[in-house]
């Protein structure tokens, strides 16, 4: 990627955190510019507060000085959590830069930029500020779907936007993913408003509300949803669960990836597995036992939905400071498909990572799940999946030639069912 000769270097941000139910920020410290990495430093008055956690032990214990990165990194990876991915960074070179349309692709803005000047409500307790003294939230005046519609249009065809739709669009810019999404408010709810995409073959939107919706069927823990029409596109809202009401206001849960937890970066991810994180559930995580289950299903619920997107920046854990704690499941977007294989974007065992439910098997012990527990557990989900399709189909209104398309390929798809076990049920 290039970097803009007209983007302004910086070389410091400060780090600001809320505590486990606060519902204020404090500052924590400051990461700033050492060549091409950036290293964090905990601030003195931070490290004496009775209340401080460490951003993530593993990676930032609480102890003062310089704290070197993990090797293969360039800055904290809890920290690069909350910088925005392909979406947030495409919005915020058009603000800017007033780049256009393709010509996006090459240029890059320098990362504290991103960190700086990307929206305050982000995921997870994190933000980040010029100054170590005063607080000042970078927000937009809610705006309605409408707009804020309209503006993810703009940005997707690289039109510069008015001010009015580029102060909207910045409440979303520290989300990560390559869809347009946003931030919204009702007052007594927070969500992420997700949007077609001018390039959709197919109705992506209405394909994610339903795999989210039958996950919860099958019993996994999943982000609640809603489906939306806006100018007649299609909108989905999740129900954010990194914010908890309070009668003081709202608290902010933190929360590392699974690429964090991994110790990896974006170029390392292809080695990320659901193995190594089931290993690291079984040593760290509260309630292991459960929350390893809980994965496998996920994991198997992503090859019977056809999310094969299910990379390491889509699993998360909270963390309060102590402990680790697997967040709702949340992206299980089936993804385009014409043949039958397919790939996990993780492995799943060893170097394997095919779309199938033999594979799932095999890694079960990783899990500490038995063969024959596995199998149920799969053919659970199989008969719910075919029992609640049509009227999970009717909630997303979703057509008929829509269903045809999704049954069979996206969903179910017998590539899924190759070479299992016969206990295996096979849909119709």
């Amino acid at each position: 990627m290039m970097t803009s000769n007209n983007s302004h270097i910086e070389n410091e941000a400060f780090v600001w955190v809320w505590l486990p139910h606060a519902t204020e920020p404090v500052v924590a410290g400051v990461m700033t510019r050492q060549g091409q990495q950036f290293i964090f430093n905990y601030g003195r008055g931070y490290l004496a507060r009775a209340d401080a956690i460490a951003l993530y032990a593993p990676e930032l214990p609480l102890q003062a000085g310089a704290i070197s990165l993990i090797a293969g990194l360039n800055m904290p990876a809890c920290i690069r959590d909350a910088s925005p991915d392909a979406w947030g960074r495409r919005v915020l070179i058009n603000r800017k830069l007033g780049v256009q349309g393709a010509s996006v692709t090459p240029f890059e803005l320098d990362e504290l930029t991103y960190l700086l000047e990307s929206g305050s409500d982000r995921i997870g307790a994190l933000d980040f500020q010029k100054t170590s003294t005063r607080y000042e939230p970078r927000q937009s005046q809610q705006i309605s779907l409408e707009l804020l519609l309209t503006a993810a249009q703009k940005v997707e065809q690289g039109v510069p936007l008015s001010s009015d739709l580029d102060l909207a669009l910045l409440h979303g810019t520290s989300l990560g993913g390559a869809r347009p999404k946003v931030f919204i408010d009702d007052g007594s709810q927070k969500f992420i408003a997700k949007f077609s995409s001018s390039n959709d073959l197919y109705s992506v939107v209405k394909a994610e509300f339903i795999a989210m919706r039958l996950a919860h069927k099958v019993g996994l823990q999943v982000a609640p949803v809603q489906l939306r029409q806006v100018l007649g596109k299609d909108v989905l809202l999740i129900e954010r669960f990194d914010r908890i009401q309070t009668q003081g206001g709202w608290s902010k849960r933190a929360m590392v990836c699974a690429l964090t937890l991994f110790e990896l970066d974006e170029m390392m991810a292809a080695y990320a597995s659901y193995q190594k994180l089931a290993e690291i559930i079984r040593h760290r995580f509260v309630n292991a036992k459960a929350t390893l289950r809980e994965l496998f299903s996920r994991m198997v619920f992503n090859i019977l939905c056809g999310n094969t997107d299910d990379h390491a920046r889509n699993h998360a854990a909270f963390w309060d400071g102590n402990q680790l704690e697997l967040t709702p499941a949340y992206d299980i977007c089936p993804q385009a498909r014409s043949g039958m294989q397919a790939s996990q974007a993780m492995l799943i065992t060893g170097s394997e990572r095919t779309s199938q439910l033999t594979t799932c098997i095999e890694a079960s012990h990783h899990f500490l799940i038995g063969r024959a527990q596995a199998i149920q557990l799969i053919n659970q989900q199989v008969q719910l999946i075919e029992r609640e399709w049509n009227v999970t189909c009717d909630e997303a209104d979703l057509s008929q030639a829509d269903r045809a398309f999704f049954w069979r390929r996206q969903f179910l798809n017998p590539f899924a069912f190759l070479n299992a076990p016969q206990e295996i049920l096979t849909p119709e």
